[in-house]
C-alpha cells in the first residue's frame, strides 16, 4: 500500500496569481516542514496543474483520521505563523477533505497525476466502490505508463480555525481517485477513459472534475527527523 497511513487529506486551491511565487516558497520551507512535525503526519506533496483546475492539488499522507483531530494539528491551525497569516488570504475556493483511504494500489509515486473528484449517488455507492476496488483499479500499477492509484473518501468535518477564518470557509470534498504515473500521455488516457461517458464512473455520480497534476514538491516526516 503506497500510501503511509490509513488516512489522508486532500486539497485542491487556486492562489491569487501575484502571490503564486511566495506561496511556493512558504509552502515548500515553512509550511511542509512544519506540518511534517506533527506527530502522524507522515509525507505532504505538492502538485501544480497541466491541464484543468484548480492550480494546485496536496495531499497530506497520514498516520489515521486521529492524526486531522489532535490537539497537535490543532494547535498549529489555531496559531498560525506570520508568514502563514499573511499567505493564507490569497488562497481562493478551498476544497479541502479529510478522508479515510479506502483503496491504494502499487508502489511509489509518479511525477505524474490525474485528480477526478466526484460525489457518488447514494443508490450506487457501493456498487460503486466495488467496480473500482476490484476491477478498474488494481490494474492501475501493471499498466505502461501508470504507477498507482488511490480511492479516497471523505471521512470526518473539518473543525474550524484561525488558519481557516483567515482564508474563508473550506468546502468539502467527498470522493476522489488519484492516479499517479511517469508518463503524461498514459495518465490522461486513463483519467479519460475513467470520465468518459461510457464509463461506469460517469453514470453512478454527480460533481464529476478532474485535473492533470505534474509533482512539484514532496516532503517526509523521516527527511524531518533525519
Amino acid at each position: 500500500m503506497p500510501l503511509l497511513g490509513s488516512a489522508a487529506m486532500l486539497l485542491a486551491f487556486d492562489v491569487d496569481a501575484g502571490a503564486i511565487d511566495e506561496h511556493d516558497r512558504w509552502h515548500t520551507h515553512e509550511h511542509l516542514p512544519e506540518r511534517m512535525s506533527i506527530p502522524g503526519f507522515h509525507r505532504g506533496t505538492r502538485w501544480t496543474a497541466v491541464a484543468g483546475a484548480p492550480r494546485y492539488m496536496v495531499l497530506y499522507e497520514v498516520a489515521s483520521l486521529a492524526t486531522l483531530a489532535s490537539d497537535a494539528y490543532l494547535e498549529r491551525l489555531n496559531n498560525p505563523t506570520p508568514w502563514t497569516s499573511r499567505i493564507m488570504p490569497h488562497y481562493r475556493a478551498m476544497s479541502r477533505g479529510l478522508c479515510s483511504v479506502l483503496g491504494s494500489f502499487g508502489y511509489g509515486q509518479g511525477g505524474e497525476a490525474a485528480l477526478i473528484r466526484f460525489s457518488p449517488e447514494k443508490s450506487r455507492a457501493a456498487e460503486l466502490q466495488r467496480w473500482l476496488l476490484e476491477q478498474a483499479l488494481p490494474g492501475v500499477p501493471g499498466t505502461t505508463g501508470l504507477g498507482s492509484a488511490h480511492l479516497l473518501q471523505a471521512a470526518q468535518t473539518a473543525a474550524m480555525t484561525a488558519e481557516q477564518r483567515i482564508r474563508g470557509a473550506d468546502r468539502g470534498v467527498d470522493s476522489a481517485l488519484v492516479i499517479t504515473g511517469y508518463d503524461s500521455g498514459a495518465v490522461a488516457a486513463f483519467a479519460q477513459e475513467m470520465v468518459g461517458p461510457g464509463s461506469h464512473l460517469n453514470h453512478a455520480v454527480s460533481g464529476l472534475n478532474y485535473g492533470l497534476y505534474r509533482l512539484s514538491y514532496s516532503l517526509s516526516s523521516a527527511e524531518i527527523d533525519a
